[in-house]
């Protein structure tokens, strides 16, 4: 007998339908000498630490770290959970052989491991289906070439090893900083890889409110209906702009030289998850989260490969697959596909390259073509299978012109783009940018209009879903380069699987909100990262080396033990550090001088679904909803994946069945219209809205000046106008009361500038007399000058 572990239910069904295996048993399928069953996503996990010792459950300073000697498993709480889980150990004890048909990646052979190990059939032998998609010819083509589940036992000790250091940090971090810093029963939860985020999204938001902008002029000129910069860049000053124009006005402007030059641009790389994510977050404004769960109802509908890769390559053996392919989507994008000679195709190393398919390729369409989607299905389906079409294409040719003129000495350059032959890009119309110059010829002359325009400097741009993905794929580098890009990414933060899920878990613990496009920083958020003082724990360069690691332990390259001790060594190292930490010693961003209320319930749990509200029996997932597992009792319970234009992702699911509403607000649709709100479910079963109170968030002063000792800024706070660099050593400060008088900020303005107030009246002394004084700002520091002036 051979039992067969998926990792959810419908891809048991599919398996058995594919393998014609009929008959269905409580938990399982049966026939031809197979048992098919199912896992719900992650049956077995890490123990708590009073499974270890009971007076771990107890937090104190004093028991941290808390690092068991053998990490032991458990069973997940649900009823549910535990009776599938019942089922799974029974069949395999009863089998010969257990065959692996988890999701093929990191996560998928944990759950398998995690449930063998529980099981205690670790000496049972098994094999690995590894495939990247479910279509049937990819399960038959799987079910021939099962390999020895040992080969992937690499694969394994990575994914444990990422699930004990996640459980070592995560833990005692987050006792560590509740317990020391935590007010008023507040839960800081810290988090491997979830707090350098945070912390990128922080200083991010501090970037743009101590940003100061500052005026900048541009010299420019009118010639021939085309708009000539000045070649010497900006000016900081007006009057060196109006000097310069007041020199060519009135004189013709020549041009001096045309120069152009042709620019091949190739197709873009096929989607790995990544990308995909971002190119629907700046398409159609989906979250990381809403992509990654269409991306993956299309795959278990057959319609795309494996989603969860950080691929953006085919390997050379599906070259042969192109055509028949082709020939299949031509059904549903005939005229996309009709200008491609299907015996010709390019089969180039740019798009086929197995050096660079590890676990699994980029995502493609299959041959199964859909019949009826969803809105978001369907959107999401077009761009992989063009983005999958446009690689056939040739590459777009645009013609770059650049024209320098020339007026009484000063040059000015202007720059043009032609599309000479539009290749791949008339499968994008409107993301093409043509800015086409009259046909210009060197030594013509004639008038021209100069003039001088304003401008201020911009601050940066808040985070987006697709530039904090992008910002975690390089561990916050920014790079453009397509292969530099692929470098980064061996030590990113998370992993392509991760990354959505860990923006939601910031959303749902309040660190972080939405607004509108835009990711930003709570005050609780801001606060957390505040009190961090070792910056070990905000470390995106750290965590992504860890990540790096785990994946050369995936190749054999790292030893795992080594792996596991730095991680102890570094936990330690945070305690002690942090325990030494006096309270007063830690200074806060105005914007959060009192901790926040995180106000998560107690009993809530992101793992599980929760009880059916009419007859209080476990959830579970299908495919276009959670319904009551009562349903054959008759039970008529479901919460549909979309509600109110809000994409219903297992953990919104796990909020309303817990919490009875969202522990955050989201972009509800009603009619035409658009507003902030949280879902809420009631004990009818029934999904409603409650429209989310306007909340002020107080941000940081804006910034006053530039601090005259270093790169950082005078930023006004309670007591006093200080340079917001402090924590790396810089000891600038105006105090706002000296000797009993008040310094404005005006005054502080003008000490900063000038290096001194003028004479100021209003003082007085310990003794209660009033004297005059000038303040001078001397090396970051206020001294008095009683000299009378000349």
């Amino acid at each position: 007998m051979k039992v067969i572990l998926t990792e959810k239910p419908s891809v048991a069904r599919d398996i058995a339908r594919c393998l014609n295996i009929r008959n269905k048993r409580d938990g399982y399928f049966e026939g031809n000498g197979y048992r098919i069953t199912w896992a719900f996503g992650h049956l077995v996990e890490l123990k708590e630490p009073d499974d270890y010792h009971k007076e771990w459950k107890r937090w104190s300073l004093e028991s941290l770290p808390i690092i068991p000697e053998k990490f032991g498993l458990k069973a997940r709480g649900d009823a549910s959970a535990k009776k599938q889980l019942n089922t799974i150990r029974h069949l395999f004890k009863e089998a010969d052989e257990i065959i692996c048909a988890t999701d093929a990646g990191r996560e998928g052979e944990l759950i398998f491991r995690y449930i063998l190990s529980w099981s205690q059939c670790l000496s049972k032998p098994f094999k690995r289906l590894w495939i990247s998609s479910l279509t049937d010819e990819a399960i038959r083509k799987g079910f021939a070439q099962l390999q020895d589940g040992r080969l992937y036992d690499n694969l394994y000790r990575a994914a444990k090893c990422r699930s004990e250091s996640d459980w070592i940090v995560g833990l005692n971090a987050t006792r560590l900083y509740t317990l020391k810093f935590g007010q008023n029963g507040t839960l800081w939860t810290i988090g491997r890889v979830q707090t350098p985020v945070l912390a990128l999204i922080v200083q991010r938001d501090a970037e743009i409110a101590n940003f100061i902008p500052k005026d900048f002029w541009e010299l420019q000129t009118l010639y021939r209906n085309t708009v000539f910069q000045y070649a010497g860049g900006r000016f900081d000053r007006q009057v060196d702009a109006v000097e310069l124009l007041s020199r060519i006005d009135g004189h013709e402007f020549q041009i001096m030289a045309v120069k152009g030059k042709k620019e091949t641009v190739n197709p873009p790389l096929l989607y790995d998850l990544a990308d995909l994510q971002k190119d629907m977050s700046m398409r159609y404004g989906f979250t990381a989260e809403r992509t990654l769960t269409c991306a993956q109802q299309l795959y278990e509908k057959k319609h795309i490969t494996y989603p969860r890769t950080g691929s953006r390559y085919l390997s050379d053996d599906m070259k042969a697959d192109m055509k028949p392919l082709l020939e299949k989507l031509r059904r549903s994008f005939g005229p996309q596909i009709a200008p491609l000679d299907l015996d010709g195709l390019a089969l180039n190393a740019r798009y086929f390259n197995n050096v660079k398919v590890t676990d699994h390729h980029a995502i493609i369409p299959t041959t199964t073509l859909p019949d009826s989607l969803s809105s978001d299905e369907a959107k999401l389906y077009q761009v992989i299978v063009i983005r999958f079409i446009a690689a056939f294409y040739p590459p777009c040719i645009r013609l770059i012109t650049t024209v320098q003129g020339e007026t009484n000495h000063t040059k000015f350059n202007a720059t043009g783009i032609a599309i000479e032959s539009p290749g791949w890009q008339v499968l994008y119309k409107g993301d093409d940018k043509q800015e086409t110059l009259p046909d210009f010829t060197q030594g013509e002359t004639g008038l021209h209009q100069p003039s001088v325009s304003q401008g201020k400097t911009k601050p940066p741009k808040p985070y987006t879903e697709a530039t904090l993905l992008s910002m975690m794929e390089s561990a916050g580098k920014t790079c453009d380069d397509e292969v530099l890009k692929d470098v980064l990414k061996e030590k990113g933060l998370g992993t392509p699987a991760t990354r959505a899920s860990i923006i939601e878990t910031l959303i749902m613990r309040n660190y972080i909100k939405r607004q509108k496009k835009n990711l930003i920083s709570t005050e609780a958020g801001r606060y957390l990262i505040a009190i961090i003082a070792d910056d070990r724990l905000k470390s995106a360069a750290m965590t992504g080396e860890w990540e790096f690691k785990l994946k050369k332990i995936e190749q054999n390259a790292h030893d795992p033990d080594q792996f596991m001790m730095e991680i102890i060594q570094f936990i330690s190292g945070i305690i002690l550090f942090t325990q030494k930490i006096k309270d007063e010693s830690i200074r806060l961003p105005e914007a959060v001088i009192k901790p926040p209320i995180i106000i998560v319930p107690p009993d809530y749990d992101a793992n599980k679904l929760g009880e059916c509200p009419l007859c209080h029996k476990p959830v579970i997932e299908g495919r276009k909803g959670y319904g009551c597992s009562g349903w054959k009792e008759g039970c008529q319970f479901v919460l549909w994946k979309e509600a109110y234009g809000v994409s219903i992702t297992y953990e919104i699911a796990s909020q309303l069945l817990q919490n009875g509403r969202t522990l955050q607000a989201y972009d509800v649709h009603v009619g035409n219209k658009t507003f902030d709100a949280h879902l809420t479910l009631n004990g009818q079963g029934e999904t409603s809205y409650i429209k989310a109170a306007s909340q002020s968030v107080s941000g940081v002063k804006e910034a006053i000046a530039a601090c005259p000792l270093c790169n950082g800024q005078i930023i006004e706070t309670p007591k006093a106008y200080s340079c917001s660099e402090w924590r790396n050593g810089c000891k600038a400060v105006i105090w706002k009361t000296i000797a009993h008088k008040k310094i404005t900020a005006a005054m502080a303005k003008k000490m900063i500038a000038t290096g001194q107030t003028g004479v100021l009246k209003g003082f007085k002394s310990a003794k209660g007399s009033a004297f005059d004084a000038n303040l001078k700002f001397v090396d970051g520091k206020v001294q008095m000058d009683f000299s009378k002036p000349a």
